[in-house]
Protein backbone atom coordinates (compact mmCIF):
# COMPACT_ATOMS: atom_id res chain seq x y z
CA UNK A 1 0.00 0.00 0.00
CA UNK A 2 2.91 2.18 0.92
CA UNK A 3 4.45 1.70 -2.83
CA UNK A 4 1.56 2.68 -4.60
CA UNK A 5 1.15 6.35 -2.27
CA UNK A 6 4.69 6.93 -2.84
CA UNK A 7 4.69 8.29 -6.27
CA UNK A 8 2.54 10.74 -4.66
CA UNK A 9 4.87 12.06 -2.08
CA UNK A 10 7.16 13.26 -4.97
CA UNK A 11 6.49 16.76 -6.05
CA UNK A 12 7.45 15.36 -10.14
CA UNK A 13 4.35 13.76 -10.16
CA UNK A 14 2.42 17.24 -9.80
CA UNK A 15 5.03 19.05 -12.43
CA UNK A 16 3.83 16.54 -15.17
CA UNK A 17 0.43 17.14 -14.06
CA UNK A 18 0.53 20.60 -14.39
CA UNK A 19 2.48 19.78 -17.44
CA UNK A 20 -0.24 18.24 -19.08
CA UNK A 21 -2.78 21.07 -18.05
CA UNK A 22 -0.71 23.47 -19.74
CA UNK A 23 -0.69 21.67 -23.18
CA UNK A 24 -4.30 22.63 -23.40
CA UNK A 25 -4.77 26.32 -22.25
CA UNK A 26 -4.15 27.68 -25.26
CA UNK A 27 -6.10 25.58 -27.25
CA UNK A 28 -9.22 26.19 -24.86
CA UNK A 29 -8.55 29.82 -25.43
CA UNK A 30 -10.45 29.53 -28.92
CA UNK A 31 -13.68 28.11 -27.50
CA UNK A 32 -14.48 31.47 -26.58
CA UNK A 33 -14.20 32.13 -30.18
CA UNK A 34 -16.67 29.37 -31.16
CA UNK A 35 -17.60 26.64 -29.72
CA UNK A 36 -17.91 24.38 -33.24
CA UNK A 37 -16.06 21.17 -34.44
CA UNK A 38 -13.34 23.55 -36.70
CA UNK A 39 -12.44 25.36 -33.40
CA UNK A 40 -10.23 22.70 -31.42
CA UNK A 41 -9.15 21.19 -34.75
CA UNK A 42 -7.61 24.51 -36.07
CA UNK A 43 -6.01 25.00 -33.12
CA UNK A 44 -4.53 21.96 -33.58
CA UNK A 45 -3.19 22.61 -36.64
CA UNK A 46 -1.90 25.92 -35.85
CA UNK A 47 -0.06 24.44 -32.93
CA UNK A 48 1.70 21.82 -35.04
CA UNK A 49 2.47 24.14 -37.28
CA UNK A 50 4.55 26.38 -34.59
CA UNK A 51 6.20 23.33 -34.29
CA UNK A 52 8.05 24.20 -37.81
CA UNK A 53 9.86 26.96 -35.93
CA UNK A 54 13.35 25.95 -34.78
CA UNK A 55 12.85 28.20 -31.41
CA UNK A 56 9.58 25.82 -30.30
CA UNK A 57 12.77 22.92 -29.23
CA UNK A 58 14.13 25.34 -27.05
CA UNK A 59 10.50 26.15 -25.56
CA UNK A 60 9.34 22.52 -25.05
CA UNK A 61 12.68 21.44 -24.08
CA UNK A 62 12.71 23.72 -20.95
CA UNK A 63 9.76 23.35 -20.01
CA UNK A 64 10.06 19.50 -19.85
CA UNK A 65 13.15 19.47 -18.28
CA UNK A 66 11.48 21.41 -15.53
CA UNK A 67 8.17 19.87 -15.47
CA UNK A 68 9.38 16.54 -16.30
CA UNK A 69 12.30 15.39 -15.16
CA UNK A 70 12.19 17.38 -11.69
CA UNK A 71 15.52 17.07 -9.96
CA UNK A 72 18.47 15.79 -11.36
CA UNK A 73 22.54 14.52 -10.15
CA UNK A 74 24.83 16.67 -11.51
CA UNK A 75 27.10 15.39 -14.13
CA UNK A 76 24.03 13.20 -15.72
CA UNK A 77 24.23 13.33 -19.40
CA UNK A 78 21.28 15.80 -20.88
CA UNK A 79 17.88 13.06 -21.31
CA UNK A 80 16.26 16.17 -23.32
CA UNK A 81 17.68 18.71 -25.30
CA UNK A 82 16.97 22.22 -25.75
CA UNK A 83 19.34 23.91 -28.72
CA UNK A 84 16.75 25.03 -31.49
CA UNK A 85 15.61 22.64 -34.08
CA UNK A 86 18.73 22.29 -36.96
CA UNK A 87 16.97 19.74 -39.21
CA UNK A 88 14.06 19.08 -40.86
CA UNK A 89 13.78 15.66 -39.16
CA UNK A 90 14.23 17.54 -35.63
CA UNK A 91 11.18 19.83 -36.92
CA UNK A 92 8.72 16.68 -37.58
CA UNK A 93 9.54 15.34 -34.37
CA UNK A 94 8.44 18.76 -32.49
CA UNK A 95 5.31 18.66 -34.34
CA UNK A 96 4.49 14.89 -33.61
CA UNK A 97 5.32 16.12 -29.91
CA UNK A 98 2.91 19.31 -29.80
CA UNK A 99 0.08 17.19 -31.21
CA UNK A 100 0.72 14.06 -28.77
CA UNK A 101 0.88 16.12 -25.83
CA UNK A 102 -1.90 18.24 -27.20
CA UNK A 103 -4.17 14.86 -27.22
CA UNK A 104 -3.32 13.41 -24.18
CA UNK A 105 -3.54 16.72 -22.05
CA UNK A 106 -7.46 16.61 -23.19
CA UNK A 107 -7.72 13.79 -22.14
CA UNK A 108 -6.49 13.70 -18.91
CA UNK A 109 -7.52 17.19 -18.06
CA UNK A 110 -11.53 16.19 -19.19
CA UNK A 111 -10.75 13.29 -16.70
CA UNK A 112 -9.26 15.32 -13.83
CA UNK A 113 -12.44 17.86 -13.97
CA UNK A 114 -15.28 15.47 -14.92
CA UNK A 115 -14.07 12.60 -12.02
CA UNK A 116 -14.26 14.68 -8.96
CA UNK A 117 -18.31 15.77 -10.25
CA UNK A 118 -18.89 11.93 -10.26
CA UNK A 119 -18.22 11.49 -6.74
CA UNK A 120 -20.14 14.37 -6.00
CA UNK A 121 -23.13 12.87 -7.72
CA UNK A 122 -22.32 9.86 -5.79
CA UNK A 123 -22.40 11.71 -2.12
CA UNK A 124 -25.42 13.47 -3.19
CA UNK A 125 -27.50 10.53 -4.72
CA UNK A 126 -26.70 8.71 -1.55
CA UNK A 127 -28.19 11.80 0.43
CA UNK A 128 -31.50 11.77 -1.47
CA UNK A 129 -30.69 15.19 -2.44
CA UNK A 130 -30.07 14.34 -6.13
CA UNK A 131 -31.16 11.46 -7.33
CA UNK A 132 -30.11 11.71 -11.12
CA UNK A 133 -27.41 13.67 -10.80
CA UNK A 134 -25.65 16.12 -13.57
CA UNK A 135 -23.24 13.58 -14.63
CA UNK A 136 -23.81 10.69 -13.32
CA UNK A 137 -27.64 9.28 -13.41
CA UNK A 138 -28.23 6.88 -10.38
CA UNK A 139 -31.51 5.29 -9.60
CA UNK A 140 -33.21 5.86 -6.36
CA UNK A 141 -30.84 6.84 -3.13
CA UNK A 142 -28.91 4.25 -1.33
CA UNK A 143 -26.42 4.84 1.70
CA UNK A 144 -23.17 2.56 -0.06
CA UNK A 145 -23.22 5.08 -3.30
CA UNK A 146 -21.31 7.13 -0.36
CA UNK A 147 -18.80 4.39 -0.10
CA UNK A 148 -18.59 4.69 -3.77
CA UNK A 149 -17.79 8.01 -3.79
CA UNK A 150 -14.06 7.56 -3.23
CA UNK A 151 -13.83 5.49 -5.99
CA UNK A 152 -13.75 8.04 -8.62
CA UNK A 153 -10.93 10.33 -6.65
CA UNK A 154 -8.46 7.30 -6.50
CA UNK A 155 -9.06 6.87 -10.38
CA UNK A 156 -8.63 10.49 -10.93
CA UNK A 157 -4.97 10.48 -9.18
CA UNK A 158 -4.18 7.20 -11.27
CA UNK A 159 -5.21 9.37 -14.00
CA UNK A 160 -2.49 12.16 -13.52
CA UNK A 161 0.31 9.57 -12.52
CA UNK A 162 -0.30 7.05 -15.51
CA UNK A 163 -0.72 10.28 -17.92
CA UNK A 164 2.60 12.01 -16.07
CA UNK A 165 4.63 8.32 -16.69
CA UNK A 166 3.16 8.28 -20.23
CA UNK A 167 4.15 12.12 -21.46
CA UNK A 168 7.71 11.65 -19.62
CA UNK A 169 8.52 8.43 -21.78
CA UNK A 170 7.30 10.22 -24.90
CA UNK A 171 9.33 13.15 -24.14
CA UNK A 172 11.98 11.27 -23.54
CA UNK A 173 11.91 9.74 -27.26
CA UNK A 174 10.68 13.15 -29.19
CA UNK A 175 12.82 15.43 -27.26
CA UNK A 176 15.72 13.66 -26.73
CA UNK A 177 18.99 14.30 -28.60
CA UNK A 178 18.92 12.62 -32.39
CA UNK A 179 21.16 10.28 -33.64
CA UNK A 180 23.37 13.23 -34.79
CA UNK A 181 23.72 14.50 -31.27
CA UNK A 182 23.96 11.36 -29.90
CA UNK A 183 26.73 11.03 -32.15
CA UNK A 184 28.33 14.07 -31.14
CA UNK A 185 27.69 13.96 -27.68
CA UNK A 186 30.19 10.51 -27.31
CA UNK A 187 32.97 12.17 -30.12
CA UNK A 188 32.45 15.13 -27.33
CA UNK A 189 32.58 12.62 -24.03
CA UNK A 190 35.71 10.60 -26.44
CA UNK A 191 38.09 13.93 -26.31
CA UNK A 192 37.58 14.21 -22.63
CA UNK A 193 38.33 11.26 -21.73
CA UNK A 194 41.78 11.40 -24.03
CA UNK A 195 42.23 14.47 -22.83
CA UNK A 196 42.39 13.44 -19.69
CA UNK A 197 44.71 10.12 -20.31
CA UNK A 198 46.81 12.66 -21.73
CA UNK A 199 46.86 14.65 -18.56
CA UNK A 200 47.70 11.71 -16.88
CA UNK A 201 50.56 10.87 -19.17
CA UNK A 202 51.72 14.22 -18.77
CA UNK A 203 52.40 14.08 -15.07
CA UNK A 204 53.09 10.63 -14.85
CA UNK A 205 56.31 11.57 -17.25
CA UNK A 206 57.30 15.11 -16.12
CA UNK A 207 56.55 14.44 -12.07
CA UNK A 208 57.84 10.78 -12.15
CA UNK A 209 60.92 11.91 -14.19
CA UNK A 210 62.02 14.95 -11.76
CA UNK A 211 61.10 12.54 -8.49
CA UNK A 212 63.75 10.31 -10.15
CA UNK A 213 66.11 11.99 -10.77
CA UNK A 214 65.75 13.79 -7.30
CA UNK A 215 66.09 10.08 -5.48
CA UNK A 216 69.21 8.94 -7.42
CA UNK A 217 70.85 12.52 -6.53
CA UNK A 218 70.54 12.38 -3.48
CA UNK A 219 71.57 9.12 -2.64
CA UNK A 220 74.26 9.80 -4.90
CA UNK A 221 75.06 12.63 -2.88
CA UNK A 222 75.61 11.12 0.71
CA UNK A 223 76.99 7.70 -0.61
CA UNK A 224 79.96 10.40 -2.14
CA UNK A 225 80.44 12.68 0.88
CA UNK A 226 81.77 15.24 -1.23
CA UNK A 227 80.91 18.35 -1.08
CA UNK A 228 81.32 19.41 -4.40
CA UNK A 229 79.29 16.85 -5.33
CA UNK A 230 76.86 17.65 -3.31
CA UNK A 231 76.60 21.38 -4.97
CA UNK A 232 75.97 19.67 -7.96
CA UNK A 233 73.57 17.29 -6.83
CA UNK A 234 71.68 20.42 -4.98
CA UNK A 235 71.89 22.06 -8.03
CA UNK A 236 70.34 19.39 -10.48
CA UNK A 237 67.63 18.75 -8.01
CA UNK A 238 66.89 22.31 -7.99
CA UNK A 239 66.77 22.58 -11.62
CA UNK A 240 64.26 19.09 -12.14
CA UNK A 241 62.01 20.24 -9.59
CA UNK A 242 61.65 23.96 -11.11
CA UNK A 243 61.32 22.43 -14.65
CA UNK A 244 58.96 20.15 -13.05
CA UNK A 245 56.71 22.66 -11.99
CA UNK A 246 57.12 24.47 -14.78
CA UNK A 247 55.12 21.39 -16.13
CA UNK A 248 53.25 20.87 -13.40
CA UNK A 249 51.89 24.30 -13.29
CA UNK A 250 50.87 24.12 -17.29
CA UNK A 251 48.44 21.38 -16.80
CA UNK A 252 46.79 22.71 -14.22
CA UNK A 253 46.50 25.32 -16.45
CA UNK A 254 44.79 22.71 -18.58
CA UNK A 255 42.11 21.50 -16.41
CA UNK A 256 41.05 25.64 -15.55
CA UNK A 257 40.71 26.42 -18.90
CA UNK A 258 39.52 23.21 -20.73
CA UNK A 259 38.64 25.42 -24.10
CA UNK A 260 41.77 27.24 -23.93
CA UNK A 261 44.33 25.62 -25.98
CA UNK A 262 48.20 24.26 -24.56
CA UNK A 263 50.66 26.12 -25.60
CA UNK A 264 54.69 26.29 -24.48
CA UNK A 265 54.69 22.48 -24.35
CA UNK A 266 58.51 21.42 -23.91
CA UNK A 267 59.64 19.50 -28.03
CA UNK A 268 62.76 17.78 -29.00
CA UNK A 269 64.82 21.32 -29.57
CA UNK A 270 64.28 21.21 -25.60
CA UNK A 271 66.16 17.79 -25.45
CA UNK A 272 68.76 18.73 -24.34
CA UNK A 273 67.68 19.70 -21.23
CA UNK A 274 66.74 16.05 -19.84
CA UNK A 275 70.08 14.96 -21.22
CA UNK A 276 72.08 17.48 -19.36
CA UNK A 277 69.70 16.17 -16.46
CA UNK A 278 70.69 12.35 -16.78
CA UNK A 279 73.86 13.62 -17.15
CA UNK A 280 73.80 15.66 -13.46
CA UNK A 281 72.37 12.22 -12.00
CA UNK A 282 75.24 10.50 -12.77
CA UNK A 283 74.30 8.85 -16.09
CA UNK A 284 76.62 8.69 -19.02
CA UNK A 285 74.55 10.05 -21.77
CA UNK A 286 76.32 10.08 -25.57
CA UNK A 287 73.92 11.75 -27.48
CA UNK A 288 72.93 11.77 -31.52
CA UNK A 289 70.42 14.56 -32.17
CA UNK A 290 71.04 14.67 -36.29
CA UNK A 291 68.51 16.03 -38.67
CA UNK A 292 65.66 18.85 -39.16
CA UNK A 293 64.66 18.67 -35.74
CA UNK A 294 63.21 21.53 -35.38
CA UNK A 295 60.80 21.19 -38.29
CA UNK A 296 59.27 18.20 -36.75
CA UNK A 297 55.27 18.89 -36.47
CA UNK A 298 54.43 20.59 -33.62
CA UNK A 299 52.47 17.45 -31.94
CA UNK A 300 54.79 14.75 -32.96
CA UNK A 301 57.76 16.52 -31.29
CA UNK A 302 56.20 17.13 -28.10
CA UNK A 303 55.13 13.87 -27.87
CA UNK A 304 58.86 12.59 -28.66
CA UNK A 305 60.08 14.73 -26.34
CA UNK A 306 57.94 12.55 -23.66
CA UNK A 307 58.88 9.46 -24.79
CA UNK A 308 62.84 10.24 -24.31
CA UNK A 309 62.05 11.62 -20.94
CA UNK A 310 59.97 8.52 -19.61
CA UNK A 311 63.26 6.36 -21.72
CA UNK A 312 66.08 8.60 -19.19
CA UNK A 313 63.46 8.09 -16.44
CA UNK A 314 63.42 4.28 -16.41
CA UNK A 315 67.41 4.04 -17.13
CA UNK A 316 67.57 6.32 -14.02
CA UNK A 317 64.90 4.35 -12.27
CA UNK A 318 66.14 0.89 -12.77
CA UNK A 319 69.56 1.09 -14.16
CA UNK A 320 70.80 4.36 -12.01
CA UNK A 321 74.01 5.60 -13.30
CA UNK A 322 75.02 3.90 -16.24
CA UNK A 323 76.48 4.37 -19.87
CA UNK A 324 73.22 5.44 -22.12
CA UNK A 325 73.58 5.62 -26.35
CA UNK A 326 70.43 8.18 -27.31
CA UNK A 327 69.83 8.70 -30.61
CA UNK A 328 67.21 11.16 -31.97
CA UNK A 329 66.85 11.42 -36.02
CA UNK A 330 64.48 13.03 -38.42
CA UNK A 331 65.05 12.01 -42.23
CA UNK A 332 63.34 10.89 -44.57
CA UNK A 333 59.84 11.61 -43.47
CA UNK A 334 60.43 9.85 -39.61
CA UNK A 335 61.53 10.59 -36.97
CA UNK A 336 63.60 8.08 -35.01
CA UNK A 337 64.25 7.65 -31.26
CA UNK A 338 66.31 5.42 -29.66
CA UNK A 339 67.88 4.96 -26.28
CA UNK A 340 69.70 1.90 -25.24
CA UNK A 341 71.53 0.73 -22.02
CA UNK A 342 73.39 -1.96 -20.32
CA UNK A 343 70.91 -4.42 -18.19
CA UNK A 344 72.01 -4.82 -14.73
CA UNK A 345 71.81 -7.90 -13.74
CA UNK A 346 69.42 -10.95 -14.86
CA UNK A 347 67.31 -9.80 -18.27
CA UNK A 348 63.68 -8.84 -17.26
CA UNK A 349 60.98 -9.66 -19.33
CA UNK A 350 59.10 -7.01 -21.46
CA UNK A 351 58.33 -3.91 -19.21
CA UNK A 352 54.42 -3.85 -18.30
CA UNK A 353 54.89 -0.57 -16.63
CA UNK A 354 52.62 2.28 -16.98
CA UNK A 355 55.13 4.71 -18.44
CA UNK A 356 56.36 2.18 -21.43
CA UNK A 357 53.13 1.28 -22.46
CA UNK A 358 52.38 5.46 -22.35
CA UNK A 359 55.42 4.88 -24.91
CA UNK A 360 53.74 2.64 -27.17
CA UNK A 361 50.66 4.11 -26.86
CA UNK A 362 51.36 7.66 -28.30
CA UNK A 363 52.96 6.00 -30.61
CA UNK A 364 50.18 4.05 -32.08
CA UNK A 365 47.97 7.03 -31.90
CA UNK A 366 50.77 9.00 -34.04
CA UNK A 367 50.71 6.53 -36.83
CA UNK A 368 54.06 5.03 -35.43
CA UNK A 369 55.41 1.81 -33.67
CA UNK A 370 57.66 1.44 -30.38
CA UNK A 371 59.41 -1.49 -28.91
CA UNK A 372 60.69 -1.50 -25.72
CA UNK A 373 62.32 -4.59 -24.10
CA UNK A 374 66.06 -6.59 -23.91
CA UNK A 375 67.89 -6.70 -27.05
CA UNK A 376 71.09 -8.45 -26.95
CA UNK A 377 71.97 -7.40 -23.12
CA UNK A 378 70.66 -4.14 -23.49
CA UNK A 379 67.50 -2.42 -22.81
CA UNK A 380 66.50 -1.00 -26.00
CA UNK A 381 64.07 1.52 -26.52
CA UNK A 382 62.98 1.94 -30.49
CA UNK A 383 60.23 4.46 -31.93
CA UNK A 384 59.77 5.53 -35.32
CA UNK A 385 57.36 8.13 -36.22
CA UNK A 386 55.76 9.66 -39.45
CA UNK A 387 56.33 13.40 -39.69
CA UNK A 388 54.40 13.74 -43.29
Amino acid sequence: MIRLLRPFARAVTYTRWLHLFMAVVWPAMWLFIDQTWWTPATAAVVLGLSGLLPAMRTVEGLQARLLLLGRRRDGEAPLIVTEPSATWADRGRIVLWLEVRLVLGALVSHLTFQLPLVSLDLVQAALGSRPGGAWLSMPGHHWWYAVLAPLPLLLMAAVGWVGGELITRIALRLLGPSPTERLAALEERTEQLLERNRIARELHDSIGHALTVAVVQAGAARAAGDPQFTDRALAAIEETGRAALEDLERVLGVLREAERPVSGRPTLADAGRLLESARASGAEVDAELSGPLESVPGPISREGYRMLQESLTNVLRHAGAVPVRVRVAADDGRLVLEVRNPLPGAIPGPGRGSGLRGIRERASLLGGRAHTGPDAGDWHVHVELPVR
